[in-house]
């Protein structure tokens, strides 16, 4: 596989980001359980299967990945003979030494090969750089393939939305402290 090159993301890039394919496939989905009593509430996850695989739409409006050169945004692209197949996409809190991952999608043919993890390593070492301690990441609960792939980066949950996106889902969070 020839070596693939991380780079910050430049204007004539969103038209080949825009054009990623940001759905996949998944057989599992981490379900929510909520049980609510008078002085108490109670919430787990758990990963449960799926009868069948099912393929699962992009939550966010792509269109605003036309806007790269945005303050308090940072977007790293990873290019394969110069081709861009994958994307992080961050928002920046300086105040909070903090940094939100917004977006990270991988061409449907490249992944499951180490493309977003080291989109994820990379970027934690761009904030490493500027001081930036502390990384969130927000995705569907029924993204699975994504989950797996934070929490093997180290990344913790920490909490949860049930109507974060336009379309409903559940939007799990996860963070990593840099040290």
């Amino acid at each position: 596989m020839p070596k693939i090159e991380v780079r910050s993301a430049i204007s004539d890039d969103a038209p080949a980001l825009m054009a990623l394919d940001h759905s996949f496939h998944t057989d599992s989905v981490w379900q929510m359980d909520l049980a609510v009593e008078d002085r108490y509430a109670s919430i787990t996850f758990q990963e449960s299967k799926l009868p069948r695989t099912v393929r699962v739409d992009y939550p966010k409006a792509l269109q605003r990945l036309a806007l790269i050169n945005q303050p308090d945004t940072a977007i790293l692209v990873a290019s394969l003979d110069y081709k861009p197949v994958a994307y992080i996409r961050t928002s920046v809190f300086d105040s909070t030494s903090a940094v939100w991952i917004t977006d990270l999608a991988v061409h449907p043919e490249h992944r499951r090969k180490g493309i977003g993890t080291t989109l994820i390593r990379a970027m934690e070492q761009w904030c490493f750089q500027r001081k930036l301690r502390r990384v969130t990441i927000d995705m569907q609960s029924k993204n699975v393939p994504a989950i797996r792939c934070v929490k093997k980066s180290g990344y913790i949950y920490c909490g949860y939305n049930d109507h974060y996106y336009e379309n409903q889902d559940i939007a799990l969070f996860f963070t990593h402290h840099l040290v």
